[in-house]
């Protein structure tokens, strides 16, 4: 088959597409050159002139009548125009004073003042200004704001600025947080006066009256109460006695049956005296009251307890002593109230109350607002603990306490699984001993001898070692947050337990002012021994 031979000739009507073709395209890049032009040449010139040109018109409409407001507002009016060169000559001056150049910003903002009191004039005397006075004015504006941009005040170095000193601030908010966060800490970590006066005031008293011994002997013949399991019984472990006094007057105070209620209190060696007078002078409606010491529990020895043992570990001394650990680590982790006896002394309550079956465990820093005897009566399903859930979406989630980057945290526990609170807690004692709850905290105390599954505190081993043994609880039983954060006050109105939980306890100066007087007024500060170690107004 023949192919077809080329054709060189074109038809008319081709030719003719083709020119048109090609006229478009010069004629496209003659546009095209001629819009550079124009913006090279705005380039050159001060902003702010060309503008100035194009309105001259408008000035004769501001001769026939004067609205400032309506100026101000219409996007082609001179007002307009100098209202925003002030706004942008106000951002210049910063700059120039960030840059130290003074005489600029000092001449600019003079420029700025005039102004402003040119639009203040036309406005208060609703008279116009001449053509040439705005005219100058926008003309000699636009002279300093291209001066600014020859000096590199214009945006772009605005934004490069204004980046840094972001970049600036946030360094010094983060070190500032830190510092914040070192000095709370130390803070809530200090004795008040007041408190430190009591315990020295009590303890002369217990030591110089015998009446108070002898009535702490007499008490003996509640032991059988301390046993009965038809009552109620509390436990609460504490070094500070005002504390521990609000929990027990005010679960006192709030209940149906204050005679039917057993506080078992334990304090430590420098504190029992002090605490045993301070309860032996007081009277809280009939309840029965249980002062001990930590250290007669001869049991809890560093064979028996991980934690004593660890302390006992010259690197684990200076971690939480010499102050020569991990700097990386918060200062909140390094505190050693986390290594105290108290603080872990509810792993074994139910050693430390062999003859009981169920208790509910309070902190030193909890308002019992509602009677508690309906927790007794809760029904566990087999579970050893009751307490309320803290989820509140990802927050308090066991990611949030557990390092689950480590194979032996990852092979057992749910990271999103839901954290509760310690606090205020309902705690079956006979299902606890079945299950071996203490021997599971060994456990993974043993296994956290180098701080690798969590760091410290007694929630992340609660967590562990309560884990599949918790009932949740509703949340009005116990209200958190009254210690470090704002709190719904309709939660606050309806909770039964109320906990100070956080840095700002309600006894330190620190403390937030606004949930101080739900904890006050469980204080007696008529009391003589109060009135002389504290000036409450």
């Amino acid at each position: 088959m023949r192919r077809r031979p080329f054709d060189l000739r074109r038809t008319a009507r081709q030719r003719w597409i083709s020119g048109v073709r090609m006229w478009l395209v010069v004629g496209g890049l003659g546009v095209l050159l001629l819009l550079l032009l124009v913006m090279l040449s705005r380039e050159k010139l001060p902003r702010s002139v060309l503008p100035l040109i194009r309105q001259k018109f408008h000035n004769t409409s501001l001769i026939e009548g004067l609205n400032i407001t309506d100026e101000m507002l219409s996007p082609h009016s001179l007002t307009r125009q100098i209202v925003d060169q002030i706004s942008l000559a106000k951002a210049v001056v910063i700059i120039a004073k960030d840059s130290n150049n003074l005489q600029f910003a000092a001449e600019l903002s003079a420029q700025i003042r005039k102004c402003q009191a040119l639009l203040s004039n036309s406005a208060t005397m609703a008279t116009p200004l001449t053509a040439e006075e705005w005219e100058t004015a926008i003309h000699d504006m636009a002279l300093f704001l291209y001066q600014a941009q020859q000096l590199h005040y214009d945006s772009a170095t605005m934004i490069m600025k204004m980046r840094d000193q972001f970049q600036s601030l946030n360094e010094k908010m983060k070190s500032e947080a830190e510092k914040n966060t070192k000095y709370g800490q130390i803070a809530a970590e200090e004795l008040p006066k007041g408190l430190y006066c009591l315990g020295i005031r009590l303890t002369m008293e217990w030591f110089g009256n015998p009446n108070l011994q002898r009535d702490s002997l007499e008490q003996k013949h509640s032991l059988e109460k301390l046993r009965d399991n038809s009552l109620y019984h509390y436990c609460i472990f504490s070094d500070n006695i005002l504390a521990t006094s609000v929990v027990v007057n005010s679960a006192s105070m709030n209940s149906k049956n204050p005679d039917k209620i057993v506080f078992h209190l334990v304090t430590d060696e420098m504190n029992y005296a002090p605490m045993k007078a301070w309860f032996s002078m007081n009277n809280f409606r009939g309840a029965t009251i249980e002062v001990q010491k930590v250290e007669d529990f001869s049991w809890l020895n560093a064979s028996y307890v991980p934690v004593l043992k660890q302390l006992q570990n010259s690197e684990t001394q200076n971690f939480y002593f010499s102050g020569t650990g991990d700097n990386r680590t918060p200062i909140k982790f390094r505190n050693p109230k986390y290594l105290s006896m108290l603080n872990h002394l509810r792993f074994y309550i139910p050693e430390v109350y062999p003859a009981l079956q169920k208790v509910v465990f309070l902190d030193d820093d909890v308002v019992v607002q509602k009677d508690l005897s309906k927790l007794f009566t809760i029904d566990l399903n087999g579970n050893v603990m009751g307490a309320v859930e803290t989820c509140m979406e990802t927050f308090h989630r066991f990611h949030k306490y557990l390092n689950f980057s480590h194979p032996l945290i990852r092979a057992h526990f749910d990271p999103d699984a839901c954290g509760w609170a310690f606090g205020m807690n309902v705690l079956d004692l006979g299902e606890w001993r079945k299950k071996n709850v203490t021997g599971i905290y060994h456990y993974w105390q043993e296994r956290n001898a180098d701080h690798t599954l969590w760091k410290l505190g007694t929630l992340p081993p609660g967590l562990l070692a309560f884990y599949g043994l918790v009932e949740k609880l509703d949340a009005k039983w116990h209200v958190l947050g009254l210690g470090y954060t704002n709190v719904d006050p309709l939660l606050i109105k309806n909770g039964a337990a109320l906990h100070y939980n956080g840095n700002m306890k309600p006894w330190l100066k620190i403390g937030m002012e606004k949930y101080k007087g739900l904890w006050d007024k469980y204080v007696d500060y008529s009391h003589p021994l109060l009135q002389q170690c504290f000036v409450h107004g």
